[in-house]
């Protein structure tokens, strides 16, 4: 079985399917198109089913005319999850978010699984690319696999390799980013190398799923930890009356053991705010109390009402009050230059700045509508910046970055500017850094 199998991924020959087309199914579907496979691509939307059919894209640095190449080369997207059994291989890339208790979601894996474990067949390879706790594929999807009749790692081959999107990096792309790889068996691994060799310039073999599985754990909870010291070092340096990012650069001249962070008004994301906590909550089970990660996460999660703090204090010193203050939001994508909102700290301080009585609207070249959300709800628009609207606001909050944000302007015509992100060096009357 599993030669045949690696025979026809070598070949090309073999058909994927690729669960979840989101920032991380997307752009891998297009890899395998690319290089010359059948792609079968499941969702549960149908709304993003009918776009995709139509040739429409609905993440920014994706573009429609990729979609309708694909499309071209045999993409089918479908809602249709009996389709399965028409594929080799599988790649799950749906959410792992947190529930209301700060505990891991495993939801959608669970269920997508289920949905699939019907259509399951001899002699295909199933990947989990979701991020997870250490022991999430032995001891949630082996179990149902084999439930099903199957032995896993002679009928079908089960592997963990965590995705490594970064959307709107433009230095890496799906193809250059090394992809690590971990078997619940040799010959698992083997399947799954063979699943990704055609597609990925380098792939990382590992010595099992937990390996693997916690390989991207610790990546997150590296940048989580060191973003959490730059942030108490930020307000540290503020008492101080320095500039942090000034600090930072200067810092980052060393060619040699330095790695520069950056702060600002909290994190945001489908990987830092919520990935860390994957690893506090299975760390308890070995009577391990995570520390670091949890102090980490303690400061990254005060970061947004630190920032209300210094709006307060702006106005306040300019004799006015949050409640009933006009507060223009730049930017509520969680990092710059995308359309993604999930877990963007801007959302959050949106509602805290709506919960104290502000009248709260943004401005974000990216995402012109407020979208849909879980846990979130606002009915604007994207506001054009032009001299006139800025002067109607009586604080203009920078919480993102965007390049296409006209900062001379914002600068020069903003009565009272916070700036979360360092883009503003020269001190000005206007101006306060947060």
């Amino acid at each position: 079985m599993n030669s045949e199998l690696i025979a026809k991924l070598n070949e090309r020959t073999a058909k994927i399917g690729i669960v979840g087309l989101g920032y991380v199914g997307l752009p891998l579907m297009l890899r395998y198109c690319e290089v010359g496979y059948k792609v079968i691509g499941f969702d549960i939307d149908q709304t993003k089913v009918d776009a995709l059919r139509a040739g429409r894209s609905y993440i920014e640095h994706i573009t429609s005319a990729s979609i309708r190449n694909a499309t071209e080369l045999g993409f089918e997207p479908t809602t249709d999850f009996s389709r399965a059994r028409e594929v080799d291989a599988l790649i799950l890339c749906v959410p792992t978010p947190l529930n209301k208790y700060r505990e891991p979601d495993l939801s959608f894996v669970l269920d997508t699984t289920e949905s699939l474990v019907p259509y399951l067949h001899q002699g295909m390879v199933l990947s989990l690319e979701s991020t997870t706790y250490p022991g999430t594929t032995e001891e949630e999807l082996k179990p149902r696999i084999e439930k099903r009749g199957f032995t896993v790692g002679e009928d079908v081959f089960l592997v963990f390799s965590p995705e490594r999107e970064d959307p709107g990096n433009q230095n890496f792309s799906t193809r250059s980013i090394p992809k690590v790889c971990g078997g619940c068996t040799p010959a698992c691994l083997e399947a799954g190398i063979a699943l990704y060799r055609q597609v990925i310039d380098k792939v990382v073999p590992v010595s099992s799923t937990q390996a693997a599985e916690l390989t991207k754990l610790l990546e997150n909870i590296h940048r989580s930890v060191n973003i959490g010291l730059v942030n108490e070092m930020k307000m540290v340096a503020d008492k101080m009356g320095i500039d942090i990012h000034e600090v930072i650069r200067a810092a980052a001249t060393k060619p040699f053991g330095f790695v520069p962070y950056y702060p600002g008004p909290g994190i945001g994301g489908h990987c830092i705010p919520i990935d860390p906590f994957y690893l506090t909550w299975k760390a308890r089970e070995y009577g391990m109390h995570t520390r670091f990660i949890e102090l980490a996460g303690e400061i990254n999660s005060s970061m947004p009402d630190y920032v209300v703090s210094k709006i307060s204090l702006a106005l306040n010193q300019r004799h006015k009050s949050i409640s009933g203050s006009s507060v223009l939001v730049l930017g509520i994508a969680y990092k710059k230059n995308v359309d993604d909102v999930r877990e963007s700290p801007s959302v959050l301080l949106m509602e805290k700045l709506r919960d104290l009585g502000a009248k709260v609207a943004y401005s974000d070249p990216h995402v012109p509508a407020f979208p849909k959300m879980r846990a979130h709800s606002f009915d604007l628009s994207s506001v054009t910046l032009t001299e006139d609207n800025l002067r109607g606001f009586d604080c203009v909050l920078l919480a993102t970055d965007h390049d296409k944000f006209d900062y001379q302007l914002l600068g020069k015509h903003a009565p009272l500017l916070v700036d979360c992100r360092g883009k503003f060096p020269q001190p000005a009357d206007n101006i306060i850094r947060a």
